[in-house]
């Protein structure tokens, strides 16, 4: 079984596009991310597989419960952290993580405790005083602190300093190795690619890729930096050429071959030949579409 199946999953909103078609398929005890801008369809992907929104079409289930039938039955084994976390006024962070802990019937005050130390987190304040960030923390134990099989996860760093990502990647990892599956949506390549094993590329509310993030970042093109003043105007398959201080940088998806008889002929202070890092690899599916 897996953790997430859809099958054509779609959803419109009238005549706007939410998705389109979406055939996902996450394993049980993977890390994955789920990549795209704001507008692609990321949120809409996740409530649709919570049962918060109802599809207009295609099919799913989380961890074998049906999203359409049995929405019930997802949410009790799921951990979700929205984007945009609300509160109800005059409640303290400690009330807060209670009210969450009592809708699940769970006795989770262990683990709070824990989850609030680790991320600095002042159980004692209201939650109107809180800053963003602070917000962002109480949604993160809310999420983690009945130990969910799967974590359902929409922009989860927005708002947190560097050294709390960090502590909260540090969980994450942690909770992974333990069995529990991750559904980690971002656009924040840097997080997917430290952090993920797998992930899936949305664009325009349709997946383009879906891949382990080491085969999602291998690509025929090769990051080309040259020092001198040199003429590429005879090379094909360049793209994303930039002017660096001492020469050029380019994606280069031809014949290392030939690059190297086209140079040979100039005069050239310094080369270095590298992988693209994701950022890139990103790029190439959304301005390419994804061919070489």
């Amino acid at each position: 079984m897996n953790a997430i199946q859809t099958t054509n999953l779609t959803k419109y909103y009238g005549k706007s596009r939410g998705i389109e078609e979406l055939n996902l398929t996450v394993k049980k005890g993977q890390f994955f991310g789920f990549i795209g801008p704001n507008g692609a369809g990321k949120s809409t992907t996740i409530r649709t597989l919570l049962g918060l929104i109802k599809s207009s079409g295609g099919s799913g289930t989380v961890l074998g419960f049906d999203i359409a039938k049995e929405k019930e039955g997802i949410l009790k084994r799921v951990g979700y952290l929205p984007s945009e976390a609300m509160f109800y006024s005059g409640m303290r962070v400690r009330d807060v993580l209670k009210f969450s802990a009592d809708l699940r019937k769970a006795n989770c005050k262990e683990e709070a405790e824990i989850l609030c130390q680790r991320l600095q987190l002042d159980t004692s304040k209201k939650v109107e005083e809180l800053s963003f960030g602070n917000k962002k923390k109480v949604s993160i134990v809310c999420a983690l602190q009945h130990k969910p099989e799967l974590l359902i996860l929409d922009e989860p760093t927005s708002g947190l300093d560097p050294l709390m990502q960090r502590e909260f990647f540090e969980i994450l990892k942690e909770r992974n190795a333990e069995g529990t599956t991750i559904f980690l949506s971002s656009h924040v390549l840097s997080e997917i690619q430290r952090n993920c094993t797998h992930a899936a590329i949305i664009r325009e509310g349709r997946l383009i890729a879906c891949d382990s993030v080491e085969k999602l970042s291998q690509t025929n093109a090769k990051r080309i930096q040259i020092q001198g003043n040199v003429d590429i105007a005879s090379l094909e398959n360049i793209r994303d050429m930039k002017q660096t201080e001492h020469g050029i940088s380019f994606l280069y998806g031809g014949d290392v071959n030939v690059l190297l008889r086209v140079l040979a002929k100039q005069s050239v202070q310094d080369l270095s030949i590298s992988e693209p890092d994701l950022e890139e690899i990103f790029m190439h599916y959304y301005l390419d579409g994804g061919e070489e």
